[in-house]
């Protein structure tokens, strides 16, 4: 491809909106170009990166035995209604009505749909297992986009999911896609880790995430080095010594005065004790009824346990008029006792004795409060997050906590949705049985954001070879220079004819613009003919290396090839 004929709209600046590096590069490297929050066209060097992405997905899930289709991405409510999805997704759904008034929403993920298909054309299990996957463009109308393509409304995805016949069949289906994703990562060069994960509006026994480590991930990984434990925070289990339960007498409870003290901070240095002696209240909205959360206070509720624990489809904070409606006190004085909700207590509240709480009167917080004497609890739960000085989960050593980009997630779903949607086949003793499922998500695009976090410097992008849009980059360093120019030419259609991926820089450029460029859009290997061309020498340099070598010209293809012997 001559350059100056490609549409590769490169900056030197980016918006400041651009937080993550991969944001920013994809911008500057016209890959990508914004049209709404969160909605990204892909310009032609970016959706070259993704097609690649794309085929090493493809290839390594045909290997694995799963076949691939299209559904639909305009869906009608009815499957997800059955579900109880198309309440649980809430305004995460894109939804629309046809001109006959039907709901239809755009595929947030296709559970249901695949459900539908199989129930409809597979009756025995003669035809079981079966693996179907697609590639496709998803839709969920997030809250808060950000990062670029990492958190978009519109994304990229490949769902695969799993039909067998009993859990043992799920079982070799699990591990034959979680091979397949350890394949596709490492393919794709990325550093990763395997963790275990909640399944969230999916669903299912249990699932794990392919996780990138990375500052700007939205996500936060916990792991253990020495016995390898690893999980998502959402999913990490706090264990508790329930021979620290408190020993003291019980005392009288007190009221005291707190003006103006509303933060756990504030308290801490009002009354000269520690967070480990507060007791946090914190009111829920559970669907339609109002619960409270107690927690030490130098802990954080974890939302997705309490979402569990309830089973609830919606979960958010109770806002300040709802607080000051149940408790009769502004924010930052609410308590537990004589409260009238049903109390939930994360199991470290359950060791403690002689604590403060607010006292539900502004401006007051009470202290030597005890949980059975003073409240009750509907139940005692793990119900907060893991911090880096609580034990590991699995051997009791010090854990690690890290920011991970979330690029791959397996369920074993069970009957989750074959019995909501009613997908059996007939067992070779003529017996009606559920189907068992399994489903397998990767963020395609996310994926690409993810290789460029950790793939590149302060010039830019280095693309790993099996991703790169283009391996070969030919710079002539002044395009006007007949011997150079006719060299380039001769160097780049020798790399075209044996099949090596090429672009050729033709813009009447200085060479520092040139070299700028090549770095930015990181293509892996530059052939810069410059001065020695009449001696037929030119250079060779890999862009994820500082060393420059000079070859001669007639020993070009060979060596490039040896490099990208390796893809």
């Amino acid at each position: 491809m001559y350059m100056s004929k490609m549409f590769l709209p490169t900056r030197r600046e980016v918006q400041a909106e651009a937080e993550a590096l991969s944001h920013q590069l994809m911008l500057r490297a016209g890959l990508i170009r914004k049209i709404a929050s969160g909605i990204y066209s892909y310009l032609p060097l970016g959706y070259k990166a993704i097609r690649k992405i794309e085929n090493i997905v493809r290839e390594e899930m045909n290997i694995a035995g799963a076949q691939e289709l299209l559904l639909p991405a305009l869906l009608p409510a009815e499957p997800y209604q059955q579900t109880g999805r198309w309440d649980i997704y809430g305004p995460l759904m894109f939804r629309l009505k046809d001109r006959n008034e039907r709901d239809f929403c755009l595929g947030p993920t296709h559970e249901e749909i695949i459900t539908e298909t199989v129930k409809a054309e597979i009756k025995s299990y003669r035809h079981l297992p079966l693996n179907l996957y697609q590639i496709q463009t998803k839709y969920r109308d997030e809250l808060r986009p950000r990062f670029g393509v990492m958190r978009g409304r519109e994304f990229i995805m490949k769902d695969a999911y799993s039909f067998d016949r009993d859990q043992a069949g799920l079982d070799e289906s699990y591990m034959k896609m979680h091979d397949a994703y350890v394949n596709i990562f490492d393919r794709c060069s990325l550093d990763y880790i395997v963790v275990d994960a909640d399944s969230g509006s999916i669903g299912g026994s249990n699932s794990q995430e392919f996780m990138v480590k990375s500052d700007v991930g939205e996500d936060t990984v916990v792991f253990c080095e020495k016995c390898g434990y690893a999980a998502n925070i959402e999913k990490a289990e706090c264990k508790i010594n329930k021979n620290k339960v408190s020993d003291e007498a019980l005392l009288e409870k007190q009221k005291v005065h707190t003006p103006n003290v509303k933060t756990v901070e504030e308290l801490e240095g009002f009354l000269k004790d520690s967070a480990q002696k507060i007791v946090k209240t914190m009111l829920y909205k559970a669907d339609e009824k109002i619960i409270a959360v107690l927690i030490r206070g130098d802990r954080e509720v974890n939302e997705v346990k309490l979402y569990n624990l309830l089973g609830c489809k919606e979960l958010e904070m109770a806002n300040a008029e709802t607080v000051k409606k149940i408790t009769g006190a502004e924010v930052g004085f609410a308590g537990p006792v004589d409260l009238k909700v049903e109390i939930y207590a994360d199991l470290e509240v359950g060791l403690m004795a002689n604590f403060y709480t607010g006292a539900n009167d502004t401006d007051y917080h009470l202290k030597n409060v005890n949980v059975d004497r003073d409240f009750k609890v509907v139940k005692f739960a793990d119900l907060r997050n893991i911090t880096e000085s609580d034990p590991c989960p699995e051997c009791g050593s010090k854990i690690g906590i890290a920011q991970g980009i979330e690029v791959g997630h397996i369920f074993k779903l069970g009957t989750k949705y074959s019995s909501a949607l009613d997908c059996t086949y007939i067992d070779e003793d003529g017996k009606e049985k559920l189907m068992i499922m399994g489903c397998y998500g990767i963020g395609v695009s996310r994926v690409a954001a993810a290789i460029i976090e950790q793939n590149s410097d302060e010039n830019g992008i280095i693309w790993p070879l099996s991703i790169a849009p283009y391996h070969v980059i030919v710079v002539p360093v002044m395009a006007s220079d007949k011997v150079q120019f006719e060299l380039a030419e001769k160097i780049y259609n020798n790399l075209l004819s044996v099949g090596i991926q090429t672009i050729i820089d033709d813009r009447d450029e200085r060479a520092g613009v040139k070299f700028k460029d090549a770095d930015l859009i990181g293509i892996p290997i530059r052939i810069t003919v410059g001065k020695k061309a009449g001696e037929g020498i030119v250079e060779l340099k890999e862009r994820k290396d500082t060393k420059v070598t000079e070859i001669n010209v007639e020993d070009c293809v060979v060596r490039i090839k040896t490099i990208l012997s390796n893809v």
